[in-house]
């Protein structure tokens, strides 16, 4: 016995003595490629031919966009895929006696792990963070891990999804005492002015003679308040503790809190975690909607999917930082994770910068997409993946309530709530339009915007708006008659034109090549909607004390539903935010930030150059301004004071302006006096490019992000609010492209692997990450600039210039060549010295050299038909009063059902054909009113007499009927329409039809009409 106890306590002495916590950066030198084998789970696998790549890492956005995408129109046609990631480490002999965990903050999805060739586990959900502890697999020296990433099953989400370790990872290394992962759960049961109380709850592995339990707490500013130490009796501490004066949390004054919690030896620290928390209180009352640290206030709120923005789904914190703070300064206090937890990192900067929280764990507790979580995992993991979720982010300040679920309903519903509740008995539950007879707060989608809701709601609990209001807006872009995305539907509010006929032409596509009337660009006038203005549904839930507030739908422009949204490529995002994907400011920021912020404003709509406008028509200028009244100037001539209104449709000051060239200024007032200004002037074609360096500074583990902006110039360096010429970037030094991004809707050309992105309306821009250890960095721009239709001028100009990214720039003079025949610049360029004309239709080719190498190739084509399509007041007739089309070549394909273009007057791209074999077509369709029934027509042919190709129609995968395809006369061109009317739920609609066994006809598109 004595020799057992020596023993037992020698072992002791030795863990205790070993280092306390440390967290390695696990992010960087990792090996990838896009196959599967499964011999690369083995302990020693050649991968000299791999990818060598820094963690987070999207591959399926550097793939990029692809016509027949696995993830279809909700995933933007991204792909999906099997991946393998693979890293060497090194591990000292005095490490083995401690326990080692792998942490990974997300990873889409069904990832399994490997140590040494030792199969750790899977964890199918994308969303969530988990860990391994890969002590016993470990060994001196070089050790290996691997990952697989399994995304071949496809569509797995209803919009963009990343594919692989989107998110960071680390090594943690702990002694064999310590405290288990995410048990640290700090609440403040008791806030008063005086006095507030902490209390501190914790689990240990294990309890050992001589151990204490001490936590301290910290105020903003650092200074330690109060601590306490105690003996380490139970595997669950508990401490109490008073803060004295508490300064609270809020949007607007986020003070946080330290609580250091720590396993004592002696005086060496065995084990110690930092915690930051907050002071807040949280009331939710029927009648008068959220109570904030005993104030009323209005959740000004966006939702956000992780994906929305330039970089896919590898955000880094320097990028999410600058992300969040972007919607910030908009104005907002809240956010809502669309329908998704994110990386911890998130709630971090949530916390710090002043942000409400909605955590959202689920979109759907079945299936919705068709092989999403809710097919593949929910049932055996929504246990697993709720308890990682709440125990980890229940600390965090930010976060005022938990949403269970998105647009979806099941009996579990009331089991998740009991769940949750188990593991944070001090927040409140909701959903975004899930079980509202079971949640605490009812959210509402998308319905609580039409009239018919607001004014007609009894309430017998707290309410929110979890999603509204839907509107868009392309940035740049103009009309003046109202757009209702599938027509106006009854008992919305009213939005009347702007003018009695449109006066604006321009279009991304000629409306003859569009799928169907959505594949218009939307008007920034705040008039392209589902149901409601963005200034309608503001007054709307300002005004109503029941009413809590609402999260936007949406902040960013994310990537995804472009089909459902906006008919299908070539558009692969979704329009729906305050900025687009490259994150420039459209029109609506400045609406909110003129009814949301302090800090005086103002900012003028639209821009004033219309080189094809008749001078004299009168257009709409609107101001969005905080300032007490706004006065409008057009080339020094005062238009006329107005004073921005409290209702919706005097919220911008206005004024219809008769165009003619000059400049338009706008002077702000408060108190009589001016306090902004702002001003546009009409430009000529673009002969400059303006190039902008923003640093985002690292953070964690994190190296610094650089955004580069730039934008077409005309010669007195006024904005070209058309400019479309392609800008060329050549990048040089330690640094790595992330992506490329204009926020053009339907460019498909590659966000990361080309070296050249479009001007969108004047603007694009390039963002880099710093590599680790970087010393020198810089980048060359180029351009070939001019107006691409030869309207306003046949003038070209050649521009290319070096910057600086990181380091000093060692100067080097650039040579320009070029030529306008057609030859090769490289053998037959002239030097390029002024500006040139062109004749029509000229494709202008030029390379850069540096130092007598190219590093610059640029082409660009101009004339009459190139670039955006410039129509009249006739050019949409054949859309007005005609329905919504959907493609059955754009729907999810099953069996042997084939896309074709082998017949005759078909709409769309193709059809869908059978061949004598089976198949199935799934079309989508988002229902933006309340349930009803719709009228809807297959268009289809054949022309097998006596034959009927019966087909069997579901609807959210429930039969409703069979559908009897009679002979049309024809395989060529004889097309002809089945009907059928069917039952839409408000919110997403899948419709299948699926053959019975004597094969289909073809299959042209769905109709709704």
């Amino acid at each position: 016995m004595k020799n057992t106890f020596f023993t037992l306590f020698l072992i002791f002495c030795i863990q205790v003595s070993s280092a306390q916590r440390i967290e390695t950066n696990f992010n960087n030198n990792w090996n990838f490629i896009l196959e599967d084998n499964a011999s690369f789970s083995q302990e020693n696998v050649d991968t000299t031919s791999w990818q060598n790549l820094n963690v987070p890492h999207d591959w399926s956005f550097e793939k990029g966009v692809r016509k027949g995408g696995d993830q279809g129109q909700g995933g933007g046609y991204h792909d999906g895929g099997i991946g393998w990631y693979r890293k060497q480490f090194n591990i000292e002999k005095e490490s083995l006696s401690n326990i080692t965990y792998i942490n990974f903050d997300g990873v889409y999805m069904n990832s399994e792990v490997w140590v040494n060739g030792n199969y750790l586990g899977k964890r199918p959900y994308g969303y969530i963070s988990f860990r391994y502890d890969i002590s016993k697999y470990l060994k001196e020296g070089k050790n290996t891990i691997a990952v697989r990433v399994d995304n071949s099953l496809e569509p797995s989400a209803r919009w963009y999804h990343p594919c692989g370790i989107y998110a960071a990872v680390k090594l943690i290394e702990v002694n064999s005492v310590h405290f288990k992962p995410n048990t640290i759960f700090i609440t403040t049961p008791s806030i008063e002015k005086e006095k507030a109380i902490v209390n501190i709850d914790a689990e240990v592995t294990s309890t050992q003679k001589g151990l204490q339990y001490e936590v301290k707490i910290y105020a903003p500013n650092g200074k330690l308040l109060n601590k306490s130490c105690e003996k380490l009796k139970l595997n669950n501490p508990n401490v109490q503790l008073e803060v004295e004066n508490p300064e609270l949390w809020s949007p607007e004054t986020p003070k946080l809190y330290k609580a250091v919690t720590q396993i004592l030896y002696g005086k060496k620290v065995i084990d110690q975690i930092e915690s930051t928390f907050g002071f807040k209180t949280v009331e939710w009352k029927i009648e008068t909607g959220f109570w904030l640290n005993g104030e009323n206030v209005k959740l000004k709120g966006v939702c956000e999917h992780w994906e929305g923005g330039p970089v896919g789904g590898a955000w880094t914190k320097p990028l999410l930082r600058w992300k969040l703070q972007s919607l910030k300064d908009m104005g907002i206090n809240a956010i809502r994770p669309s329908h998704n937890p994110t990386p911890p990192m998130f709630y971090d900067i949530c916390d710090e910068i002043g942000l409400l929280v909605m955590d959202e764990i689920f979109d759907g507790w079945h299936k919705k997409a068709p092989e999403d979580y809710g097919k593949q995992a929910f049932d055996e993991w929504w246990q697993h993946d709720v308890t990682e979720w709440i125990t980890r982010d229940r600390n965090h300040p930010s976060i005022f309530v938990w949403s269970l679920g998105n647009e979806t309903h099941s009996p579990i519903g009331s089991e998740l709530i009991k769940f949750g509740k188990s593991l944070d008995p001090t927040r409140l539950f909701t959903s975004g339009a899930g079980n509202p007879e079971d949640m605490d707060i009812e959210g509402v989608n998308g319905g609580s915007e039409t009239k018919s809701f607001i004014e007609g709601k009894k309430l017998d609990k707290p309410f929110i708006s979890t999603e509204a209001p839907h509107t868009w807006q392309t940035r740049g872009y103009y009309r003046t008659q109202t757009w209702w995305r599938d027509n106006e539907l009854p008992g919305t509010y009213e939005l009347p034109n702007l003018t009695e006929k449109e006066i604006f032409f321009y279009e991304g596509i000629d409306p003859k090549n569009w799928r169907n009337r959505k594949q218009s660009f939307n008007s920034s006038y705040d008039n392209a909607t589902v149901r409601v203005s963005a200034r309608k549904y503001w007054e709307v839930m300002r005004d109503r004390p029941w009413h809590s507030g609402h999260f936007r739908w949406t902040g960013f422009d994310y990537y995804g539903e472009a089909g459902l949204v906006h008919g299908g490529l070539p558009f692969n995002l979704f329009m729906g935010g305050t900025l687009d994907v490259a994150g420039f400011k459209k029109d609506l920021f400045y609406f909110y930030q003129s009814q949301w912020t302090k800090e005086p404003m103002v900012h003028i709509l639209p821009h004033w150059t219309h080189p094809r406008m008749k001078k004299g028509t009168v257009i709409p200028v609107w101001v969005y301004s905080n300032a007490d009244e706004v006065e409008l100037f057009l080339n020094g001539k005062s238009l006329g004071k107005d004073k921005p209104g409290t209702v919706w449709n005097e919220m911008q000051c206005e004024w219809m302006v008769p165009f003619e060239e000059g400049t338009l200024e706008a002077f702000a007032y408060i108190d009589g006096k001016e306090v902004k200004r702002t001003s546009f002037s009409t430009s000529k074609q673009p002969s400059k490019l303006k190039t902008s360096i923003e640093k985002l500074n690292a953070e964690d583990s994190f190296t610094t992000s650089y955004i580069i902006t730039s934008e077409s110039l005309d010669e007195k360096n006024n904005l070209y609010p058309y400019g479309e010429n392609k800008v060329y970037y050549n990048i040089q030094g330690d640094v790595k492209k992330i992506s490329m991004e204009n926020g053009n809707p339907i460019d498909s050309t590659s966000r990361t692997k080309s070296n050249f992105r479009a001007l969108f309306f004047g603007k694009t821009r390039l963002f880099l990450r710093k590599q680790p250890n970087a010393k020198n960095a810089s980048i060359i721009t180029g351009a070939i600039l001019g107006d691409k239709a030869l309207y306003t001028s046949n003038k070209i100009t050649i521009e290319a210039k070096q910057f600086a990214v990181l380091g000093k720039l060692k100067a080097s003079d650039l040579e320009i060549l070029y030529t306008i025949n057609g030859e090769n610049p490289e053998t037959n360029g002239k030097v390029y010295k002024d500006a040139f004309k062109i004749k029509d239709n000229t494709t202008v080719k030029s390379i850069v050299k540096q130092d007598g190498k190219i590093v610059l190739k640029m082409e660009e084509t101009f004339g009459k038909n190139q670039g955006l399509f410039w129509g009249d007041e006739h050019s949409k007739d054949m859309w007005i009063g005609r329905g919504v089309n959907i493609s059955a070549e754009e729907g999810i394909l099953e069996g042997d059902a084939t896309v074709s273009k082998e017949a005759h007057r078909y709409k769309g791209s193709g059809f869908v054909r059978f061949d004598g074999k089976e198949g199935a077509i799934t079309f989508y369709q988002e229902n933006d009113g309340e349930e009803g029934d719709y009228s809807m027509r297959f268009r289809y042919m054949h022309n097998n007499e006596g034959e009927l190709h019966t087909m069997k129609l579901y609807l959210n995968d429930e039969f409703v009927r069979t559908l009897e395809f009679k002979p049309t006369g024809g395989w060529e061109k004889e097309w002809k329409f089945v009907p059928a009317i069917l039952r839409l739920k408000a919110g997403a609609n899948n419709i299948r039809i699926e053959t019975t066994g004597e094969s289909g006809p073809y299959i042209d598109e769905l109709f709704i009409d």
